[in-house]
């Protein structure tokens, strides 16, 4: 045997016994070298692919997603490519590639592709990050005021990772931010960990509820007061101003005035404000993240919304799915809120029961996931020191309503013969629930279902007179 021979053997051996896949093409794009750690990733045997047309086996290739093709067209290398695809076995697989053209004399005769699977590392990863999600606690800041970031929203249900997907996209921006989800999903969490995940992080983050002042005093907390302008009106900017530099979150946005929309267009697009009876015009920097807990179209068509508002801040849109479309992540919520609510409450609680987590998972969840957190907390004061949460440890008012089947949701698909009328007896349960919750405390069972007192009061004296 010639040293030649032995140094292909050697060559044979090393090429088998290294860990990334090594796939050899000559020019033409037949395939000369094919290694074991090749075979594993892609599941076909070297029997099945030398001395083929990578065309032969690959026939959906083309030089837009496969870099042997692209290397062998272009003549140049490609360095560090991911790729993520289903193998011939059914497997998903994710490489790193690295793919050379191979000279000789100045002349392209192959390209080689040096693979490293990194499918187990990738699937630790997203393990770990789903353990740091269920672990993780609120940051809080020197002063004590919890900011919340990214790693809080804690879910693996694909249309709230979709949302996170969007969020995380609109932190890298500067435009306008709508968000839309119902009452009690987080809308004020995405809009903290967009900012906290800005270049505007170090400036002020400030949040105003539309709903929860009076119109005749909202304008003034946003703009801001000239001395005189009214009878007590003092020098004061407003949140506008306060936020220069930052972000301002406006919840329930379409509860303002079709007049006050109108201001807050205007500031929008000239980027100054002037305050309540003042004369001069601030110029401020603010990044707008507003939010609804009602369908943005509905409300522009109900009259609610201003369009051109909607337009201007619906640049990025973020839509937040409901506990109730997201019942997997159940597990996940629990788990964090009683380790939350453990440090809280000097508690060591472990888990809930499986019987409490079913009927959780039954539930109508109208309040969402500051439903489910009054919950937990509420059962977390009556445990003593036991380690789990059973039905037991629920308040009675809550476990009456709890472990009951839902009357939202009926089976028969023929139920709904008259929508207004069906939709009128679901909102007449939820409020008869949310009243018996608080012992028919009208500003508690408001507050809970994010109405106006006011708002409680007609549909109370609507269903009930």
């Amino acid at each position: 045997m010639g040293l030649y021979d032995v140094l292909n053997l050697a060559r044979i051996e090393i090429f088998d016994s290294i860990e990334e896949g090594i796939h050899i093409v000559d020019h033409t794009g037949k395939t000369i070298l094919y290694n074991k750690a090749i075979e594993e990733i892609e599941g076909l045997s070297q029997k099945q692919v030398v001395g083929k047309h990578l065309l032969d086996l690959f026939p959906d290739w083309t030089k837009e997603n496969s870099t042997l093709l692209t290397v062998l067209s272009s003549g140049k290398p490609i360095f560090n490519r991911e790729q993520s695809y289903l193998n011939f076995k059914g497997k998903n697989i994710k490489t790193i590639n690295t793919t050379l053209p191979i000279f000789n004399s100045g002349k392209l005769v192959g390209a080689v592709e040096i693979a490293k699977n990194i499918t187990m590392v990738n699937n630790m990863s997203e393990q770990i990050m789903e353990l740091q999600q269920k672990l993780i606690k609120p940051v809080k800041n020197e002063t004590g005021i919890k900011h919340y970031h990214f790693d809080q929203l804690i879910g693996k249900n694909d249309r709230y990772l979709e949302a996170i997907k969007i969020a995380k996209r609109a932190s890298k921006s500067i435009s306008s931010v709508l968000i839309f989800g119902d009452t009690g999903t987080g809308k004020e969490l995405f809009a903290q960990s967009i900012h906290y995940g800005s270049v505007r992080n170090n400036r002020p983050f400030i949040t105003q509820n539309c709903a929860a002042i009076p119109e005749t005093l909202l304008e003034g907390i946003l703009f801001g007061t000239s001395k005189g302008s009214f009878t007590g009106a003092l020098d004061r900017p407003g949140l506008f101003e306060q936020a220069d530099g930052g972000t301002l979150f406006l919840d329930e946005v379409n509860s303002m005035s079709s007049a006050l929309q109108a201001k807050i267009l205007r500031v929008l697009q000239e980027n100054y404000v002037r305050r309540v009876g003042g004369i001069k015009d601030t110029p401020v920097d603010v990044r707008i993240i507003a939010a609804t807990n009602e369908e943005p179209e509905q409300l522009i068509q109900s009259g609610q919304f201003r369009k051109d508002l909607y337009y201007r801040l619906n640049v990025i849109n973020i839509r937040i799915p409901s506990l109730n479309e997201r019942v997997e992540d159940l597990p996940l919520l629990v788990d964090y809120f009683i380790r939350e609510y453990n440090d809280r409450l000097g508690k060591d609680v472990w888990m809930v029961s499986s019987e409490l987590m079913e009927a959780f998972k039954q539930y109508h969840w109208a309040g969402n996931i500051r439903e489910l957190k009054n919950f937990i907390e509420s059962a977390m004061n009556l445990v003593v020191d036991e380690h789990v949460i059973g039905k037991e440890h629920m308040p009675s008012h809550v476990a009456e309503v709890l472990l009951r089947k839902s009357q939202y949701i009926q089976p028969d698909k023929n139920l709904v013969d008259d929508l207004n009328g069906h939709l009128a007896k679901i909102e007449k349960e939820i409020i008869n629930n949310t009243l018996s919750l608080y012992n028919q405390n009208i500003s508690k069972a408001a507050k809970h279902l994010n109405i106006s007192r006011q708002n409680l009061q007609y549909k109370i004296k609507q269903y009930f007179s």
